[in-house]
C-alpha cells in the first residue's frame, strides 16, 4: 500500500471507530477533534517551530501543537491522523495573486512559454476551432524576451493568419497586449498619427500608423471593446481556479485589483459553499469599486473566505514592456525612462481617498523611480491618517535605488515581492537596466537585513501559481535547470525558513490575519498542508518538485492528491 492511501485509509478507520475510546470525559464528541501524528510539523511560529503533533477540531481550530504522547494524554478522545512520515506546513499564502485573471485566461488560448511567434500562431489556430465565426481570438502569456529575436511583433503577424478575426493577446506580465489590424479597427478612435494615450504607449511604424503593441494605459484603446464573456463562463472558470490552488497549496491569496463584480462573484460561491481558499481582496484603484467598499465598510465575511479593506493602485508598468518607470533612461533604449502613471500630486490624492476610507493600500512600483515616488507619498501622508490601520505596501519592489532600499523599515511599508519574477527575468533584465542598477534589483535580503517585513507571491497567472517554484526561487535564485551555477546575485537569497514565512505569516500579517492563519499554533484556524517531503532538509533543488498530497482548510480536506499505482 503506497504512503498517501494508507493515510487516507488511516483516516477513513479512525472516523469509523477504529481508535474509538470512551473516556467518560466531558468535552468533545471523538469525531469532533483529530489528531494528527507520525511526521514532522513546522509550525512557522517562532515560539515552537517544529513539533510531533497537532490537535485541531473538525470545526477549524488548533486546540494544541507538541509531542505526541503528550497530546494523545490530553485527547483520547481524537481521531488519530498518521502523516507516516510525510511533512505539515501551514496552508501557504499568495500575497499577490490574481485569482479572478487566473480564472479568465482559462478561457483564453494559453500562450504562456511560447519560444516563437511561430508557437504562438500554432497555439492560437488550435484554440481558434473551439470558436465560434465571430468571436474575438483571446490569449494570454507571450513574451517576446523569450523569442529568437526579442523584438515586439506587429500587426501583419496576425493578419497573415487571422485576417478577418479579431485577435487580441495579452502579454505576460498584463502591460501590453498585440492586436491584430481588425481588432485595432474596433478602438473608438483613429490610432494613426503621433498622439500617445495618457499613461500608456503606443507602438508606431515609420509611416506613423498603429503596429499592434499597445502599452498600459494604451491598451484599452481595444481591450474595452472585447466582449464580456459570459458569466456562466466565469462561473466554471473561477472553479477550475480555485481547484488548481487547493492543489498546490494555497490556502489564501491576496487579490490585487478586483472590481465590484469580480467580489460579488466570489460571495455567491462562498455562499453556496464553493470556495475552498481565503482571498484578501484589494479594489482595483481609487474608482467605484473603493466607493463601493468603503459604503459597505469593508467585507470580512463570517466564513473567514473573503476580506477587502484595501486599495491597489498603478504607479508604472513593467519592466519587460519598458514601462517600468527608472530614474535614468533604459539601458538597451536610450531616450525611454518608462511611464510614471501619476504626477507625485495625483497619487497622493488616490492614496489619500484609501487612508480616509481606512483602508489598506497597495501601490503597484516596478521601476526605482515608481517606488521612490510611492515611498515619497507614504512619507508624505505619515501621520495624516491616525486613525487608519497602516501596514500599507508596494507591489513587486523589482528596482530599487541604494538610498531607499532602509526607507521601507522606516516608513513601516510592506515589501509585496514574487521571487519567480527574479528567475523569469534573469536572462535579460541586467541588458535592460546595466550591471549597476541590477544590483538592487529583486533584492529580497537587502530589504530582510534593513528591517523590512517581506509577504511573499506569484502574480499569477503572469507566473505560475505553484508556491514551491517561489519557495525555490528565494531560496537558490535559480532556474529549474540549477542555472546560473551558484544562483543569480546570491547575495540576495533567502533561507528556507524565511521564505516559508514569507509564504506564511507574514503574507498573513500583511492582510491583517495574523491572529487566524500563517502558522500552526493554539488558537489558530486549522489551515495546513501534507507533503510528499521535508521542504526543510531535502536538497534545494527538490523543493520545486514538491508534491501536495492534501490541503486542509478550517479543520476540512479540500484536497486530496491522486497519486499513479505505486507510487509513494
Amino acid at each position: 500500500m503506497n504512503k498517501i492511501l494508507g493515510l487516507a485509509v488511516a483516516l477513513l478507520l479512525t472516523a469509523c471507530g477504529g481508535e474509538t475510546q470512551d473516556t467518560g470525559k466531558a468535552g468533545p464528541a471523538m469525531q469532533d477533534v483529530v489528531l494528527l501524528h507520525g511526521g514532522v510539523i513546522h509550525t512557522v511560529n517562532p515560539a515552537q517551530p517544529e513539533a510531533g503533533a497537532m490537535a485541531f477540531t473538525r470545526a477549524g481550530e488548533i486546540l494544541a501543537v507538541g509531542g505526541y504522547d503528550e497530546l494523545r494524554t490530553a485527547y483520547p478522545f481524537a481521531e488519530s491522523l498518521d502523516l507516516q512520515g510525510h511533512t505539515v506546513v501551514p496552508g501557504l499564502i499568495d500575497a499577490h495573486g490574481h485569482l479572478s485573471n487566473l480564472a479568465l485566461s482559462l478561457t483564453h488560448a494559453q500562450l504562456t512559454g511560447t519560444r516563437s511567434k511561430a508557437e504562438v500562431i500554432q497555439r492560437l489556430q488550435e484554440f481558434e476551432q473551439q470558436l465560434d465565426e465571430d468571436e474575438w481570438l483571446l490569449g494570454r502569456g507571450w513574451d517576446q524576451n523569450d523569442w529568437p529575436e526579442q523584438a515586439f511583433p506587429d500587426r501583419a503577424d496576425l493578419d497573415k493568419h487571422f485576417p478577418d478575426r479579431p485577435v487580441w493577446l495579452t502579454r505576460i506580465d498584463g502591460h501590453a497586449g498585440w492586436a491584430s489590424s481588425a481588432a485595432l479597427a474596433t478602438a473608438d478612435r483613429n490610432l494613426g498619427g503621433d498622439w500617445q494615450e495618457a499613461g500608456g504607449y503606443i507602438h508606431r511604424d515609420a509611416q506613423g500608423q498603429a503596429t499592434g503593441i499597445l502599452v498600459d494605459g494604451a491598451m484599452a484603446l481595444v481591450g474595452q471593446q472585447v466582449p464580456d464573456t459570459s458569466e456562466n463562463l466565469k462561473s466554471r472558470a473561477l472553479d477550475l481556479a480555485l481547484q488548481r490552488m487547493i492543489s498546490l497549496g494555497l490556502t489564501g491569496v491576496h487579490d490585487p485589483g478586483l472590481e465590484r463584480a469580480e467580489m460579488e462573484r466570489y460571495l455567491r460561491k462562498i455562499e453556496a459553499g464553493a470556495f475552498p481558499t481565503r482571498v484578501y481582496a484589494m479594489a482595483g484603484g481609487a474608482g467605484a469599486t473603493l466607493d463601493w467598499l468603503c459604503a459597505l465598510g469593508g467585507i470580512d465575511h463570517p466564513s473567514g473566505r473573503l476580506h477587502a479593506r484595501a486599495a491597489k493602485i498603478y504607479a508604472d508598468g513593467a519592466l519587460g514592456s519598458r514601462g517600468a518607470a527608472l530614474l535614468e533612461s533604459y539601458a538597451d533604449e536610450p531616450g525611454n525612462a518608462g511611464l510614471l502613471f501619476h504626477s507625485p500630486e495625483a497619487l497622493q490624492t488616490q492614496l489619500r481617498k484609501v487612508l480616509d476610507c481606512g483602508f489598506q493600500a497597495a501601490v503597484h512600483a516596478i521601476g526605482d523611480a515608481a517606488n521612490r515616488q510611492a515611498l515619497d507619498s507614504y512619507q508624505q501622508l505619515a501621520g495624516a491618517f491616525p486613525d487608519n490601520p497602516g501596514r500599507h505596501r508596494i507591489e513587486h519592489v523589482q528596482m530599487l535605488a541604494e538610498a531607499d532600499v532602509g526607507r521601507f523599515a522606516e516608513l513601516g511599508v510592506i515589501a509585496s515581492m514574487q521571487p519567480t519574477h527574479a528567475t523569469s527575468d534573469m536572462y535579460w533584465v541586467e541588458q535592460r537596466v546595466g550591471p549597476g542598477r541590477i544590483r538592487h534589483a529583486y533584492a529580497w535580503r537587502s530589504l530582510l537585513d534593513s528591517g523590512a517585513r517581506l509577504a511573499l507571491g506569484s502574480d499569477f497567472p503572469v507566473e505560475e501559481v505553484n508556491p514551491m517554484l517561489g519557495i525555490y526561487a528565494a531560496v537558490s535564485r535559480q532556474d529549474l535547470d540549477g542555472t546560473p551555477e551558484g544562483g543569480w546575485y546570491p547575495a540576495e537569497a533567502l533561507s528556507r525558513a524565511e521564505a516559508l514565512r514569507g509564504f506564511t505569516l507574514d503574507a498573513a500579517y500583511a492582510g491583517f490575519m495574523e491572529s487566524q492563519v500563517g502558522s500552526l499554533a493554539p488558537g489558530k484556524r486549522a489551515d495546513f498542508l501534507v507533503l510528499d517531503r521535508d521542504i526543510m532538509a531535502v536538497p534545494v533543488r527538490d523543493i520545486a518538485d514538491t508534491r501536495v498530497l492534501q490541503t486542509w482548510l478550517d479543520g476540512e480536506q479540500v484536497f486530496t492528491a491522486v497519486l499513479a499505482q505505486g507510487s509513494e
